[in-house]
């Protein structure tokens, strides 16, 4: 696959994933690929974990799934991601960013643009909604056959100094060149959120990946092989827009925008 389609079709994938182990080789290729990004003085400080086991699959699974219903039912993740939430092809195409909220089970599409405010608790938990997504964050991540946490070295990731910033940068690129890699191996990948959203639920996922005190759990990751058909979830939403070059890029200064032309 030639490199800049690779880029125009990287995606995060919502839905499931094939039933089927990751190879060797493929996981391997993804860690190679992350070992390419740049570092700060080719300091690597990125480190992963790969977790195929399924105790431990079910058990993070098991975490995702809390946090996600916890978050739904307390309001914050309305309160952290409305500003993110569209409701009309037209409003997507004048923000061209953001999610498009354009799929939900039947009983919740009169309530669309309710369900997705902090004002509307009462009546999603009326719904049941906090345990739907719940349940369904929960079996999306039991159901990918390889999950992947990264984390940083403490020597060089030092919050506050710019080494910090030099790690994190380093380790978006490191994940990036992973995301992009997934796309020639016909691979999905999707951020596991929630539980870093709950400090609790940080610290039991820690503990059960037996994190040292030199390395610091920075995310965790979901993936595995994409269907042929790609069934999208009950709640799901649709994110292809980009922004135009005149909306985030500008020309000597950020005085003059730069023309999409």
């Amino acid at each position: 696959m030639e490199f800049l389609e690779v880029i125009r079709k990287r995606r995060t994938t919502n839905g499931p994933f094939l039933n089927r182990p990751v190879s060797r080789e493929h996981q391997h290729l993804l860690m190679e690929a992350a070992s390419r990004a740049p570092s700060h003085f080719n300091s690597q400080p990125w480190r992963f974990i790969l977790i195929e086991d399924q105790a431990k699959r079910e058990k993070i699974a098991e975490i995702g799934g809390q946090t996600m219903q916890q978050l739904i039912a307390d309001g914050k993740f309305f309160e952290r991601y409305r500003p993110y939430f569209r409701f009309s092809e037209k409003e997507l195409e004048e923000r061209r960013d953001g999610i498009l909220i354009d799929q939900l089970p039947g009983p919740l599409r009169p309530f669309t643009r309710q369900i997705m405010s902090p004002s509307a608790l009462g009546l999603l938990r009326t719904l049941r909604v906090p345990q739907t997504l719940g349940e369904d964050n929960r079996k999306l991540i039991a159901g990918s056959p390889l999950l992947l946490a990264a984390l940083l070295d403490k020597q060089e990731y030092r919050p506050g100094e710019l080494s910090g910033f030099y790690s994190v940068l380093g380790l978006g690129m490191a994940i990036e060149n992973i995301w992009l890699t997934t796309v020639e191996l016909g691979m999905g990948i999707q951020f596991v959120s929630t539980p870093m959203e709950v400090p609790a639920a940080w610290e039991e996922l820690k503990a059960l990946l037996e994190v040292p005190a030199h390395l610091e759990l920075m995310a965790i990751y979901r993936l595995g092989y994409l269907p042929a058909e790609k069934p999208r979830p009950r709640i799901d939403w649709k994110s292809d827009h980009r922004k135009r070059i005149s909306q985030y890029v500008f020309r000597d200064s950020c005085a003059t925008p730069e023309s999409d032309g």
